[in-house]
């Protein structure tokens, strides 16, 4: 596993989905608790942290977060037809939960060890397909990759988070290429689940 850098306290908000770094997410705001939230990092400059839901719902009561999250920070603010806030944020470095604390409220704030980012790595030839597999997802479903420069495609980790992002994995599938810390390694199982795709 990759070693541990620096630890911060943040406000967490599970999903029932994953963000993986430079991914992006798009989020609609109408509880107080994640008001409050998105006050506290545009008015701070800080991330908060997205974390796959175990047990619960993105309503409601605190949900069980996954131990291992990715930090986002909102780079855009809309307002919907809906009358509701949408904020767009990126995805940062990875963490893990060390603890986690309820507000009254039902904001969860986490103590988080950071995760170093993955050293760049070539994509090898055997998973040439795995690029030819994303530039078509791309097309369909990620129209906002489509200006992703050709050596986006040629690193191993910026081509498994994507396709990780794309791909209809479940829930427990895409946690576990959060969890993954050899870009090479997370290739190799992408490739190997593929052909559960291909006979659908």
């Amino acid at each position: 596993m990759a070693a541990q850098i620096s630890s911060l306290d943040v406000p967490l908000f599970p999903l029932g989905t994953v963000l993986y770094p430079g991914g992006q997410l798009q989020l609609r705001i109408f509880e107080p608790r994640y008001l409050d939230l998105v006050r506290e990092c545009t008015t701070n400059g800080t991330e908060f942290g997205v974390c796959l839901i175990l047990e619960g719902a993105e309503v409601g009561a605190p949900a069980q977060p996954a131990a291992i999250g990715t930090l986002a920070r909102i780079v855009d603010f809309s307002h919907r037809a809906d009358g509701l806030l949408g904020i767009s944020a990126e995805g940062g470095n990875r963490f893990r939960v060390l603890r986690t604390r309820a507000r009254p409220d039902g904001l969860v704030r986490g103590d988080v060890q950071l995760w170093p980012d993955e050293m760049p790595q070539p994509v090898p030839v055997e998973f040439a397909l795995l690029q030819i597999i994303l530039e078509r997802l791309i097309e369909t479903m990620g129209p906002h990759w489509r200006h992703a420069p050709r050596t986006a495609y040629e690193e191993a980790g910026w081509l498994g988070f994507r396709l990780a992002e794309l791909l209809p994995l479940a829930r427990e599938e895409q946690q576990q290429m959060l969890e993954m810390t050899d870009s090479l390694q997370r290739l190799a199982a992408l490739r190997d689940i593929l052909p559960r795709f291909q006979k659908a």
